[in-house]
């Protein structure tokens, strides 16, 4: 895509193109944002009638930087949610201090695991096993896993 387009339906600029569509689930149009070098629409929402109530309102620059912002923030709340998906962590008090439990799941396509590790209160790490990615980390686990010698969970 070239780095600056203007168009009616179409506006490309820093990093993103703004295409205006036919809404496929209801009369009218849409709007889908494509972040560059990305295949799939970062966001697509509903784009509002032009006067003539047939056509879509053409693009402009308020609009385009608003739905920048937005597909931008839509962006980063998908990688905030992947991330805490990803990397837990829960403190047990025990009797000879506070433990950090974490599990840090990962995605590999050919080898899905996920790592179960402890840290001390001063973060020195006491234990770390390799687990399935669909072990599910609760304070009762932790727990259990700390009673029984930081040995993998079955």
């Amino acid at each position: 895509m070239p780095s600056l387009i203007k168009e009616a339906r179409l506006w490309c600029n820093n990093g993103w193109t703004a295409r205006v569509i036919e809404n496929e689930d209801d009369e009218g149009w849409a709007v889908e944002m494509i972040k560059d070098g990305e295949p799939e629409p970062a966001l697509v929402g509903p784009w509002t009638m032009g006067r003539d109530k047939k056509n879509p309102k053409p693009l402009d620059a308020s609009a385009f930087n608003t739905l920048v912002k937005t597909a931008s923030e839509f962006l980063q709340r998908q990688v905030q949610q992947l991330r805490a998906a990803h990397h837990q962590n829960i403190t047990i008090n025990t009797q000879s201090g506070r433990i950090g439990i974490t599990l840090d799941i990962v995605a590999e396509e050919d080898d899905p695991h996920a790592l179960l590790s402890a840290h001390d209160a001063n973060g020195a790490q006491l234990a770390q096993v390799r687990v399935e990615p669909g072990f599910k980390l609760s304070k009762a686990s932790a727990s259990a896993w700390i009673q029984d010698d930081y040995r993998k969970p079955s």
